[in-house]
């Protein structure tokens, strides 16, 4: 292991809560907490993630120690670790929640690589703290697993995300009621360590200007545009502007890539949205199995369902408002604050059409002509229950040569896509089938070629993907003792454009047997 150097810039250069000891109550005029891990008593290895680890400067002898094990499961620290817990606000669906904060995080430490990178090391799970509220700060292995897989399957899709480190039993069992419904289990008790340049919110700023904090608001703005946005000029109302615009741009960014996989993220809380567009907080998310833009896999949101597949970039919107009201204070005008939001929806728009015509194997796009023969293709969809990942892959081998091809030729390579034989009526079959003659002949206008096609499309539509029922295999076998899945998911959602022979099973519809079972569909925000 490199020698580890650590700065702390959150935890040097901003208020501290003056109180140390570890009790719930409401924090004022301070953006974090000091707080220590709690010991646990037997901890062991899942799995780790091995880029993440070179990327921090850890070598696989480190990895794979003692050492790394304890002071990833918070029972030692690393020379310079300074843990703390971070104080936050937000809307959670839609109403303002007050005060939240770090009720089950825990930051080491800010850790500088050797290329000068900046990244906060977070223990999820690892006990109380000053914003636990009623609960025990613990989380369990589900998941842990869950958040660990999900974070790196993301960025090997090329969706900004946090990342994770690892993830260690504790040997303790925590209790669980994972449906909210009367009946509480023991789990096993576990820690994830997630890695981000920084787990700063929206909500981290709505917390202060909720209080009349306007100060600490400053600092805290004045902090993360110099930590985070260094390329910004010195802070003052443009810069603040400036920047407003480039978070606004940068969410729209995440949203159209949220929508181009098919990820549903459950739980778009305003303290569960970065700062600086990283998808953040992995509770009850889940990809599209079925192409359903009405579908949320957060059971706490299946009569609402506010943060439903189609409705994400509008409540990304409406987050972003709120953080608008919440940095309102030291811009002191409305206008271009609105003017700033109402860009978001065109750069949202402009993106998810180019976003669309790549999915589609189109170089550029024709004004309305493409636009109806996407939203056609989207309407269609709906009809029938449509594997959306499959569906967009399977499309990269549409005959575009031949010519003399007949209609039952012409949807073949699409029928691994659907879940229900019965659903494919004639009806149906001859919507699909005129609108592929249509496709067909807006790609005889492209400039690709077929192989040139099948790589741009194959290059943004994904083989493989963490279905639910993936991950709930992995857990199921990690429960027993058997972390191999776990590994194996892992180094598959490395390459989730590629093919990887042998490894197919991965890339397959949900089966019948998960449609309905725990953890396979949707799920809760317990943990």
């Amino acid at each position: 292991m490199q020698q580890i150097q650590f700065d702390n810039q959150f935890f040097n250069h901003l208020p501290a809560d003056p109180e140390n000891k570890n009790f719930i109550r409401q924090v004022h005029e301070a953006c974090y907490s000091s707080v220590k891990p709690v010991i646990v008593s037997r901890p062991e290895l899942v799995a780790y993630s091995q880029e993440v680890a070179e990327m921090l400067g850890f070598d696989q002898t480190f990895c794979q120690s003692d050492d790394f094990v304890q002071i990833f499961s918070g029972n030692k620290q690393l020379d310079g670790m300074q843990p703390y817990a971070m104080c936050y606000g937000g809307h959670q669906f839609g109403n303002w929640a007050g005060q939240l904060g770090d009720g089950r995080a825990i930051n080491l430490g800010e850790l500088v690589n050797s290329k000068g990178e900046r990244f906060t090391l977070q223990l999820k799970g690892a006990g109380p703290t000053p914003y636990s509220r009623s609960a025990d700060g613990l989380a369990v292995l589900r998941s842990s697993i869950r958040e660990f897989l999900c974070s790196e399957a993301m960025h090997h899709l090329g969706i900004p995300t946090t990342r994770a480190l690892s993830v260690v039993l504790t040997g303790e069992q925590v209790v669980r009621d994972m449906f909210y419904d009367g009946n509480p289990e023991p789990e096993p008790g576990a820690i994830v360590c997630r890695v981000s340049p920084t787990f700063t919110r929206f909500g981290s700023f709505e917390i202060f200007t909720s209080r009349g904090e306007t100060e600490v608001l400053r600092q805290l703005v004045d902090y993360t545009i110099a930590t985070d946005f260094p390329h910004l000029p010195e802070p003052g109302p443009e810069t603040y502007l400036a920047w407003f615009n480039e978070i606004c741009q940068r969410t729209a960014t995440l949203m159209v890539h949220w929508m181009r996989v098919g990820f549903v993220h459950g739980v778009m809380n305003t303290d569960n949205m970065s700062i600086t567009g990283l998808t953040i907080d992995y509770g009850p998310y889940g990809w599209l199995d079925d192409y359903n833009p009405d579908w949320t896999p957060n059971t706490t949101d299946a009569q609402g369902k506010r943060y439903r597949y189609g409705h994400q970039p509008h409540i990304a919107q409406w987050n972003l408002f709120k953080l608008a009201n919440a940095l309102y204070p030291l811009i002191q005008q409305t206008e271009p604050l609105q003017d700033i939001l109402n860009d978001y929806a065109e750069f949202y728009n402009s993106s998810w059409q180019q976003m669309m015509a790549s999915k589609l194997g189109l170089t550029e796009l024709k004004g309305e002509t493409d636009e109806t023969l996407m939203m056609d293709l989207l309407s269609t969809l709906k009809l029938v229950e449509t594997d959306m990942t499959i569906f967009f892959r399977k499309l990269a081998l549409i005959d575009t040569d031949n010519n003399q091809i007949n209609n039952e030729e012409l949807i073949k390579p699409l029928l691994e896509a659907y879940y229900v034989e019965e659903q494919l009526t004639d009806s149906y079959k001859s919507k699909m089938i005129d609108w592929l003659h249509r496709y067909r002949k807006r790609l005889s206008e492209n400039s690709l070629s077929y192989a040139e096609r099948k790589e741009l499309m194959n290059s943004v539509n994904p083989k493989y993907v963490l279905r639910n029922y993936l991950a709930q295999q992995a857990i199921d076998s990690s429960t027993e003792g058997d972390h191999s899945l776990v590994n194996e998911l892992l180094e598959v959602m490395r390459r989730p454009y590629d093919e990887q022979p042998g490894k197919e099973k991965f890339a397959q519809k949900r089966p019948d047997w998960a449609r309905h079972r725990p953890g396979c569909s949707m799920l809760s925000c317990s943990s």
